[in-house]
């Protein structure tokens, strides 16, 4: 980049930062980079890269796009040295095979299959050594690179979101925990055989590896290619894990990264994968998103005004024109699941129309508050599971789900 600006200011040009960092040679060293450094920076690179490019600028999702479980992998020494460490001494003569080679390598740790002689069939999920050690570092390395990069409009605090995300990817780390959040989510699911958790092997896990049974499926994103029925069938039944989730069960898995689902075609299961992300909501924001769901599909613009301020999306410092123009999205939203029985997600102007509006509303001088981690990691949830439809090209029937959890709408008490 200095190499590149001194060029520039020898030519009589003003250089620009982002022009600077955005180059396509820059773009592949950054992405090489953040793959070398695997967990945080990759994590981070993970979440973003599943944008379907109707959102992010294109130079990002560039960068991000090729983080998509390509993490460097860990050469079999250093693995031994892990395993050796965290388990008893022959523990190798306990397996009747044990693959060098991993099936995947994400951000945190990477996973290998194996079978012990006693007949499981396993998945050993084993964390990348020094990942814990490392977050904190680079997560600020990332905000480094966000705030170069000139994305962020002018006066945004970006600090506050990354503690938050230093904190959350901490306790991501602890394998422990995320093995009692697995046994949580198969109690929680006993009566769902449509969704498969695996079963934890307590006798095997420890905090630096986390074993569970090997549950066989294919890519969800595959799911793309499949019949529209099966499509369809999927994302409802994403969807509604999710509403169920936040308004059912209080807890949720808050990772969408698609590489944390696989299907079974045969069958139309889902597997569900990794639950470092997942946590109770706290109860206040549950009844703020169902407050806020159910006034958005009654139309009752004075209850949402006042839910915007509660949740802290707006203040006594946002000026009318904004706050006006974030009711005007969030009508947008709920006026295009109301249009028809079903929601078509292989339609993008929904999302094409809330980004001209959330540019808008940027160069106008908004600038969104701070607000809390819970709120948050459900919103990226949200998030994530709606690219998903529109990754699969659903046709889901949402209205129908949101009236399952929140019950039918009466319309506007006041005709607004």
């Amino acid at each position: 980049m200095a190499l590149n600006g001194l060029a520039q200011v020898g030519q009589g040009q003003r250089p620009s930062m982002r022009n600077l960092l955005l180059t396509p040679r820059n773009i592949g060293k950054v992405a090489d980079q953040l793959a070398q450094m695997r967990g945080a920076a990759m994590k981070m690179g993970q979440l973003i890269s599943m944008d379907t490019g109707d959102v992010l600028p294109p130079e990002l999702a560039q960068i991000m796009a090729r983080l998509r479980d390509d993490a460097h992998i860990m050469p079999p020494a250093q693995l031994k040295q892990v395993l050796n460490t965290e388990w008893p001494k022959d523990w190798l003569r306990a397996f009747k095979r044990f693959d060098v080679r991993p099936i995947a390598a994400a951000s945190i740790g990477q996973v290998h299959r194996a079978e012990t002689k006693d007949g499981r069939e396993l998945a050993i999920k084993v964390q990348y050594p020094g990942v814990s050690r490392s977050i904190d570092s680079d997560v600020s390395n990332v905000g480094a690179i966000i705030r170069m990069s000139g994305l962020l409009p002018k006066g945004f605090e970006l600090g506050p979101y990354l503690e938050d995300a230093k904190r959350q990817l901490h306790a991501e780390t602890d394998y422990m925990a995320e093995g009692a959040q697995m046994n949580r989510f198969a109690d929680l699911l006993r009566e769902m055989p449509e969704f498969v958790v695996p079963a934890l092997q307590s006798d095997w896990t420890t905090p630096q590896i986390l074993v569970m049974s090997f549950e066989a499926g294919a890519p969800i994103e595959d799911a793309a290619t499949e019949c529209q029925e099966m499509r369809d069938r999927i994302a409802t039944r994403m969807i509604d894990l999710t509403l169920r989730e936040l308004f059912e069960f209080g807890h949720m898995q808050t990772d969408p990264n698609f590489a944390n689902y696989r299907y079974r075609a045969e069958t139309g299961q889902i597997v569900l994968l990794d639950f470092g992300a997942a946590g109770e909501i706290e109860p206040v924001v549950v009844d703020q998103y169902r407050r806020l769901m159910q006034a958005g599909l009654a139309q009752e613009a004075g209850a949402l005004t006042g839910l915007l301020d509660e949740i802290g999306l707006t203040g006594a410092q946002t000026v009318e024109a904004h706050r006006a123009q974030i009711l005007r999205m969030i009508g947008m939203v709920f006026e295009a699941l109301q249009q028809s029985p079903v929601y078509d997600f292989s339609d993008n102007s929904l999302s094409q129309r809330m980004q001209r509006e959330g540019m808008a509303l940027a160069e106008a001088g908004f600038v969104p508050p701070p607000l809390p981690m819970g709120y948050l990691l459900v919103q990226r949830k949200l998030g994530g599971v709606f690219l998903l439809a529109a990754r699969l090209r659903a046709r889901v029937d949402v209205l129908a789900l949101l009236e399952r959890y929140l019950g039918r709408p009466e319309g506007p008490a006041d005709g607004s």
